[in-house]
């Protein structure tokens, strides 16, 4: 089987915790080459047969890599993904993607005239209660959908506290949403009218901490949202329909996991466990009353990769479309206004 070469710029917590346990993990598909850290530190253990190196040109300059992923900080996402373009090399690019939606155009622009390929990095499409939702909405116990709320909470006021001004790169917003507005849009697709409520709860020129976006689809209302100061979280998901109510409170298991370095090798590894579970009530079509836990779906970041295998080797579609991508950045960039054009 033809392999995909790839390297990596960024040698940090991103690339070794999100990007390589599942990269590697396709052993039959995926070749990683080499890692590319413009200082040669050793803050993360070196695996055996990938190249390391303080000289980018040794990915640049090397016709066996086809993809290169940046690992790197947002805000220069935009600047890095054109010059590895410009070296002629397809780009997997972290998210945010970039900070505009103009800069995000030309970086697709520019892969489709180089006859190249840029994606965004949504591995999120694979966390397993996004995949759970999706199960339970297509099995039609909960009849049409009226209302989903996705969340993404956490109690860590000290990140907020430590900001002293406000700044996008940095904001909750570009952070957050990110991993959940686009699973949103890859499902449901682009919303018809959209309301956002972006927030500074510690006051003006502080950190962007909370937003509300509600997302409109003909009747249905889907709101995403998310906050710092959360000591309870809420439920990671909640469905209702006109015939029921699903509620799953435990997020995706795989970053617990991999942040107690329980790698991709287990056989357990990201499986909910029965208290995980979602919990499905609703009522039959006999008007019968049920409430049942329902198995989680298994999660799988490495899917993103098989999904740049299948589109670089064997010129299939891409499974992040460029359309979806250029719509989140539209929809961060304007909800982020809520606060830039109100200093």
């Amino acid at each position: 089987m033809t392999k995909l070469t790839i390297a990596y710029i960024g040698n940090g917590k991103s690339a070794n915790r999100y990007h390589l346990p599942f990269s590697l993990k396709l052993k039959d598909k995926i070749r990683v080459k080499t890692i590319y850290a413009p200082n040669d530190s050793h803050a993360w253990k070196r695996i055996d047969g990938i190249n390391y190196t303080t000289d980018i040109n040794d990915i640049y300059d090397d016709p066996e890599i086809q993809l290169v992923v940046l690992s790197i900080p947002a805000n220069v996402h935009y600047e890095m993904a054109k010059e590895v373009l410009n070296h002629g090399k397809n780009v997997l690019l972290e998210k945010p993607f970039t900070t505009t939606e103009a800069e995000a155009k030309e970086l697709f622009a520019l892969a489709k005239e180089k006859g190249l390929l840029i994606q965004c990095y949504q591995n999120r499409r694979y966390d397993s209660d996004f995949l759970t939702v999706q199960k339970v909405i297509e099995s039609g116990k909960l009849g049409d959908v009226l209302e989903l709320e996705s969340t993404y909470d956490y109690f860590r006021p000290q990140i907020p506290e430590g900001e002293k001004h406000f700044s996008i790169g940095h904001s909750c917003l570009y952070g957050h949403a990110c991993h959940t507005l686009d699973q949103i849009i890859s499902y449901f697709g682009k919303a018809d009218s959209v309301h956002y409520d972006v927030r500074q709860l510690l006051g003006k020129d502080r950190m962007n901490d909370y937003f509300d976006i509600d997302m409109y689809y003909g009747l249905m209302k889907v709101s995403v949202k998310s906050s710092y100061f959360r000591l309870v979280p809420r439920p990671s998901f909640t469905v209702y329909g006109k015939k029921g109510v699903f509620v799953k409170q435990a997020m995706d298991r795989q970053e617990v996991d991999l942040k107690h370095f329980y790698m991709p090798n287990h056989d357990d590894f990201g499986i909910d466990r029965p208290e995980d579970y979602g919990t499905l009530t609703y009522i039959d079509d006999d008007g019968k009353y049920h409430q049942e836990k329902v198995i989680s779906e298994v999660g799988d970041y490495s899917r993103v990769y098989a999904g740049l295998y299948d589109a670089i080797i064997n010129g299939k579609p891409k499974t992040v479309k460029d359309e979806e991508t250029i719509y989140q950045i539209h929809m961060l960039e304007t909800g982020i206004k809520e606060i830039t054009e109100a200093k």
